[in-house]
C-alpha cells in the first residue's frame, strides 16, 4: 500500500484485503463475536472449578413482633437488636452427578440493645452435598455442547476472516470497474468526438451521408452522457469501499490491478477433508443435535418422579463469647429427601417429551441435509474455481485481441474503408472484453477467497491457515 499523490491511496488486491482486516468494521463485528464465544466458554469452563465466597447481612431490628411462648400462647414484645454473621463456603459443581459438594464455616453474632446482652453461634466446619436425584444434569449436558460451540466460534471467526477478504475482492473489482467504464467512457468520448468532427468535413465535401453524419453525432452525445453516468458511479463505488475498509474519508484510489493469477488446481478429495475438519459447519450441525438430545433429556426428566437429595453435617457451639462458640463443640447432622411425583397433569409432561423427540428427529434430518448440501457445495465450489483460472486466460486474450481490432476498424474508417456499423461494432465489443476481464478476476478471487474460508487452507503455498485469535 502506497501514497502517491495528496489525498492519493494505491492500494493492490493484497494491501486491500490486508485494509480491510486491520480495520474494517466488518473484522471489528466478527472480533466481538468470537470474544463473547470466548468469554461464554471460560464461563462455562468456570463452573467445574472451585468457588469461594465470603457473605455477611448485618441487620438492626427494632420493632414489636409477635413471639410465640413456651405455653403456646403469644405476645406482642419489642424487640431491639443488632445481628451479624460472616460465612465463607468452598463450592465444587460434581459434573457427573450434576450434583454440589460444599465446605464451609459460619459466625453469628446477637446483640439483644435493650438488655445489654451478646451471644455467640459458630460453625467451624460444616460439609454439605446437594443433587437432584432423577433430574436434568445441565452440567454433564454443557460438557457435550459448550466445546463443540466453542471449536465452531474458532472456526467461524476464520471462515468470517477469509469471508471478509472474498467481499473484499468484490468491493476491490467493483472499483476497479467503476474506474475502467470510465477510462472508457472517456476514451469513446474522445473517440467520438474526433471522428464527428472529421465527419464535418467529409460530409460538406459529400463523401459521407447525412444519415451516417446524424449518427456519428448522437454516438457523441451518447457517450458524453456515459462519461457523466460513469463519473457518479465511481463516486459512489469509491465511498463504499471505503466505508469497507473503514477509512474515515473518501480518499482518491488508485489500484494496482493483478494481470493474471496463480496457475493451480485444487484436489476434491483434498478439499473435502479440509472442509470436513476446518469448516464451521460441521461443528454446527453436531451442536444442534446435541442441543436437541439436551432438550429431550429435560423434557423427560420434567415429567417424572423428581427427587432433592440435602445432607449436610459437621461442629457447631453457642457461647457468651467467641471463645465459648468454639469451646465443646457439638455434632450436628441434617439430611433430607423431598419428592415430587406428577399424578395428574393432563398429559402436559408427555405432551412436552413427544415433542422434543419429534424435533430430536428434525434436527437430525436436517443436519444431514445440511451436511449433504454441504458437501456438494464444497464439490461445486472446487470444480467453479479450477475451471476459472482457464477463463481468466481466455478473457485476458480476448481483451488484447478486442483492442486490436478496434485500432485497425478505426484506422480502417477514418481511410474511408469500412462503415460506421463496422466501427460501431468493434467499440462494443472492445468494451465488452474489457469489462469481461475484470469480472473474470473477480470472480477467480472470489471463488479462491471462499475456498479458503471453507477449507482453512492457502492452496497456493500449500499451508495452513492460522489466524491469531483476539483473547484481549
Amino acid at each position: 500500500m502506497a501514497v502517491g499523490k495528496p489525498d492519493t491511496l494505491t492500494l493492490s488486491l493484497q494491501d486491500a484485503i490486508e485494509l480491510a482486516h486491520r480495520q474494517s468494521p466488518s473484522v471489528q463485528s466478527a472480533r466481538n463475536a468470537f470474544l463473547s464465544a470466548y468469554w461464554n466458554y471460560r464461563y462455562y469452563l468456570a463452573n467445574y472449578l472451585p468457588s469461594v465466597t465470603l457473605t455477611s447481612s448485618p441487620y438492626i431490628n427494632k420493632e414489636m413482633n409477635k413471639i410465640t411462648q413456651s405455653d403456646g400462647t403469644a405476645m406482642f414484645i419489642r424487640q431491639d437488636q443488632f445481628g451479624a454473621d460472616l460465612t465463607l463456603k468452598i463450592n465444587q459443581n460434581i459434573s457427573w452427578t450434576g450434583g454440589s459438594f460444599f465446605v464451609k464455616s459460619a459466625i453469628n453474632r446477637l446483640d439483644e440493645l435493650q438488655n445489654h446482652t451478646r451471644a455467640y453461634s459458630s460453625q467451624p466446619l460444616l460439609i454439605g452435598y446437594e443433587q437432584s436425584l432423577f433430574g436434568y444434569n445441565s452440567l454433564k449436558w454443557d460438557k457435550k455442547i459448550e466445546p463443540i460451540r466453542y471449536r465452531e466460534a474458532k472456526k467461524q471467526y476464520a471462515e468470517t476472516l477469509e469471508l471478509i477478504s472474498a467481499t473484499t475482492c468484490n468491493h476491490f473489482f467493483s472499483l476497479a470497474s467503476a474506474q475502467t467504464e470510465l477510462d472508457l467512457a472517456r476514451q469513446n468520448f474522445a473517440s467520438a468526438d474526433t471522428l464527428y468532427h472529421m465527419a464535418q468535413g467529409r460530409y460538406q465535401i459529400g463523401t459521407i451521408t447525412e444519415n451516417e453524419m446524424l449518427q456519428l453525432e448522437i454516438n457523441r452525445l451518447n457517450e458524453e452522457t456515459n462519461v457523466m453516468d460513469a463519473e457518479i458511479t465511481l463516486k459512489e463505488v469509491s465511498q463504499s469501499i471505503s466505508s469497507f475498509l473503514g477509512l474515515e474519508e473518501t480518499p482518491q484510489l488508485s489500484l494496482i490491478m493483478p494481470d493474471s493469477v496463480p496457475q493451480f488446481e485444487v484436489s476434491v478429495p483434498t478439499a473435502m477433508e479440509l472442509a470436513l475438519d476446518n469448516s464451521p459447519d460441521p461443528e454446527y450441525y453436531r451442536r444442534i443435535i446435541k442441543e436437541s438430545e439436551s432438550n429431550l433429556a429435560y423434557a423427560k426428566a420434567n415429567a417424572r418422579l423428581k427427587a432433592d437429595l440435602y445432607v449436610q453435617f459437621g461442629l457447631s457451639q453457642t457461647g457468651l463469647d467467641i471463645g465459648q462458640s468454639f469451646s465443646n463443640l457439638m455434632h450436628q447432622e441434617y439430611a433430607s429427601v423431598s419428592l415430587s411425583l406428577p399424578i395428574l397433569d393432563w398429559g402436559r409432561g408427555r405432551g412436552k417429551v413427544k415433542v422434543a423427540k419429534s424435533q430430536l428427529e428434525l434436527t437430525r434430518t436436517q443436519a444431514e441435509q445440511g451436511m449433504n448440501d454441504f458437501t456438494r457445495n464444497v464439490e461445486k465450489l472446487v470444480l467453479q474455481f479450477n475451471m476459472q483460472a482457464r477463463k481468466v486466460r481466455i478473457a485476458a486474450l480476448t481483451d488484447r485481441r478486442a483492442t486490436q481490432r478496434h485500432t485497425v476498424a478505426k484506422h480502417l474508417y477514418v481511410m474511408g474503408r469500412s462503415s460506421i456499423l463496422d466501427l460501431m461494432s468493434a467499440v462494443s465489443e472492445k468494451n465488452y472484453a474489457k469489462r469481461n476481464f475484470i469480472t473474470t478476476l473477480r470472480t477467480y478471487w472470489s471463488l479462491y477467497y471462499t475456498l479458503r474460508s471453507i477449507t482453512a487452507y492457502d492452496f497456493e503455498r500449500n499451508l495452513p491457515l492460522t489466524e491469531e485469535l483476539p483473547l484481549n
